[in-house]
């Protein structure tokens, strides 16, 4: 099967398109013909090694670990090992690959009781594809800052995979949202949902005199300190820096919730597997609207 591999750290150069073997699923494995994948943060700085404590988790000196990128997926099931009993083949699904990733691939192997759920129904495998990092990282942020109804949420990097989504389920669970984007994303954001928005070339939300429920940070850049002035006194602030907590229904809440109309995602791009080096290169500006596509095989 063809592959995206990469044997060093560096620009996007250093992907290389490979044949490699393809897997073979263990009792409790799926085999998934990958159909749409996408390039996240976690994809380009797991290939560029930056923050340098990704070589302690990859390699020090070069990729060990994990030589195939890509941290979700939609794809439809080849085959399904004996003790699997929720897929069959022939299931559209879609996943995360956690931090195995390999979804840069035709073929990808998971465990049944991974993060993998029956694809929704009113969603492209290129749509589906883009789900599981963004919407389940905004969805276990907001579940730990406890967003309730009522409560005012900011949410900084609005305009981004998580952002785009936390916007969204932030209006689901009744709050009040002000969303941070840069001016060429302000329209977006605010036909996702968001009560306002503030265009961060223009003003800055640390110095308004506004006080919020939540904070959530996501694309990393602000932090807890900073917003103190903003916060309310039991104010939560959150970000995609921390760990918040798992649930395995995590990603069939999302697909409900895409399923009843309450969800849905944002794509800027769409690649080929064979134009993976221009998606890092993009992906890697900072400049992405919700999110970038990756076609491994097309629909039909």
């Amino acid at each position: 099967m063809k592959a995206v591999v990469y044997e060093k750290y560096g620009t996007p150069d250093v992907l290389e398109i490979r044949d490699v073997r393809k897997p073979t699923p263990q009792d409790n494995e799926v085999l998934i013909k990958v159909y749409s994948t996408s390039v996240t943060a976690g994809d380009w700085r797991m290939r560029k090694a930056d923050p340098f404590l990704v070589r302690i988790f990859g390699g020090l000196f070069k990729p060990t670990k994990v030589k195939i990128l890509g941290f979700e997926l939609a794809g439809v099931v080849e085959e399904a090992g004996k003790n699997v009993k929720s897929f069959k083949k022939g299931d559209s699904v879609f996943a995360s690959c956690g931090f195995k990733f390999g979804a840069y691939a035709e073929y990808r192997c998971l465990p049944e009781n991974d993060v993998i759920a029956i694809k929704p129904f009113n969603m492209t495998f290129d749509e589906a594809a883009t789900v599981p990092i963004g919407g389940l990282t905004a969805l276990r942020l907001l579940k730990q800052s406890g967003t309730k109804s009522d409560d005012h949420v900011l949410i900084y990097g609005a305009s981004g995979s998580v952002g785009t989504f936390a916007v969204q389920l932030a209006k689901y669970f009744g709050a009040s949202v002000t969303a941070v984007c840069s001016t060429s994303n302000v329209d977006l954001v605010k036909s996702l949902g968001a009560d306002r928005v503030i265009d961060y070339t223009k003003e800055d939300f640390l110095t308004m005199k506004l006080q919020f429920d939540v904070i959530l940070d996501a694309v990393g850049k602000i932090s807890k300190a900073s917003c103190r002035n903003v916060m309310k006194p039991n104010g939560k602030y959150v970000s995609v820096e921390g760990s918040p907590k798992k649930s395995p229904d995590d990603l069939l809440v999302l697909k409900k919730l895409i399923e009843s109309g309450n969800l849905r995602t944002v794509i800027d791009r769409t690649y080929t597997l064979e134009q993976i080096r221009e998606a890092h290169a993009y992906v890697e500006k900072f400049h992405k609207k919700g999110n970038v596509v990756v076609k491994v095989f097309q629909d039909s």
